[in-house]
Parts: structure tokens; C-alpha cells; sequence
């Protein structure tokens, strides 16, 4: 049964596919595979990004609090001219801040992984 070549077409319903230099066609394709990709990775939200964030935060606490109260004992225990609590702070803090360094290195790297791996399909 042929179509009436005088009959309007649909939205949607046209035998043509977009031509690729159609600004429109791109835009909705671009929109129809990041909302593939989201459903992909699932619900990255907010709680996501503030468990990264909290994620972070300790790596930086924990190793600087750790070095305070090393210090705090080594000077308590055998007292010297230089501050070991001082000295043990600022290793703990570059020890916790290499270690955030590291976690987010990681995430970022995941990250463009996970568009090469868009790009590839």
C-alpha cells in the first residue's frame, strides 16, 4: 500500500535517517547516548559526589591527625630542641594530600576511560 506523496509526515516517522551534518540530528543523538550512559552507570548523584568528597577529606585528616598525635608522643617521650609534632604534621598532611592526590587521580582516570569506552561504541 503506497503513501499518499501529498500527505503531510509525522515527526519521527520519516524513511530518511538524519543526515550527519544536521545540527539538530547531532544534538539529539549526543542527548540519547549520555542518557544511555547514564542508565549504564546508574545513580551517580549527589550522594555519589559527596562520598567522594568525604572520601577525600579523610585521606587528608586521618594520615595529618595520626603524624600530630605521633609527634605529640615522641616529644613527650624524649624531649628535643626540635618539634617532632611540627615535623610529623607536615609529613602526615603531604602523606594525606599525595594520598587524595592518588584517589583522584584514579577517579579521573576512570572517567576517560569510561569515554574512550563511549566513543568506541
Amino acid at each position: 500500500m503506497a503513501e499518499n506523496p501529498q500527505a503531510p509526515q509525522q515527526p519521527g516517522n520519516s524513511e530518511e535517517p538524519c543526515k550527519p551534518e544536521d545540527e539538530y540530528c547531532e544534538l539529539i543523538g549526543a542527548k540519547e547516548h549520555r542518557k544511555i550512559q547514564a542508565r549504564k552507570r546508574g545513580d551517580q548523584g549527589v550522594w555519589f559526589g559527596l562520598g567522594m568528597f568525604g572520601m577525600i577529606g579523610w585521606s587528608v585528616a586521618i594520615p595529618t591527625v595520626v603524624g600530630i598525635s605521633l609527634g605529640i608522643w615522641i616529644d613527650r617521650e624524649w624531649p628535643s630542641e626540635f618539634s617532632w609534632t611540627l615535623m610529623l604534621l607536615v609529613g602526615g598532611l603531604m602523606l594525606g594530600c599525595l594520598n587524595a592526590w592518588y584517589w583522584l587521580n584514579r577517579e579521573q582516570e576512570d572517567i576517560k576511560r569510561a569515554k574512550e569506552d563511549d566513543r568506541d561504541e
